[in-house]
């Protein structure tokens, strides 16, 4: 299969997958909502992950993700054949195992770095990493599985 533009068509129905805006509703849903969160259980911590660590993997998960499953996505026939909740489920496990990668990593460089000192926010990335992976790739991948699924049934009406 050839690689596909997601752009707009003459359906009305039919939807679009926008990565820029895929990333920026990535960052800014779970920001907002653990940022909220801290508000009201006046957590200093929380409020500040919230627009770091918690909103930041947020949007970098959706960004390798989305430019993944535009470029190399139609051309994995699982992908596209498979029922729409195995394909997001299997992405949101890779999601969760991304995240915590990305908390080993980052607490271990930390520690490596400057074995003395500890950081009270490393302790938050277990938590918030896994947690911003596994929204991320659930919505970006149910998102682009609608685009996609939408775009071939359109095609195969004409």
């Amino acid at each position: 299969m050839s690689k596909m533009k997601f752009s707009k068509t003459t359906d009305s129905k039919a939807k679009t997958f926008v990565l820029w805006r895929e990333v920026v509703m990535a960052y800014a849903a779970p920001a907002i909502m653990a940022g909220i969160g801290g508000l009201i259980t006046a957590d200093k911590g929380l409020q500040i992950g919230a627009l770091t660590t918690i909103g930041g993997v947020s949007a970098l998960v959706a960004l390798i993700l989305g430019i993944w499953l535009r470029s190399r996505g139609c051309d994995q026939r699982w992908i596209i054949g498979a029922p729409h909740l195995v394909v997001v489920g299997i992405f949101t496990l890779a999601g969760v195992m991304f995240g915590l990668f990305a908390a080993w990593a980052a607490s271990g460089l930390l520690n490596m770095m400057n074995p003395n000192n500890h950081w009270a926010w490393v302790d938050r990335v277990w938590i918030d990493f896994p947690l911003s992976g596994l929204i991320a790739s659930t919505i970006v991948t149910w998102r682009w599985r609608l685009a996609v699924t939408t775009h071939f049934s359109s095609k195969r009406r004409r």
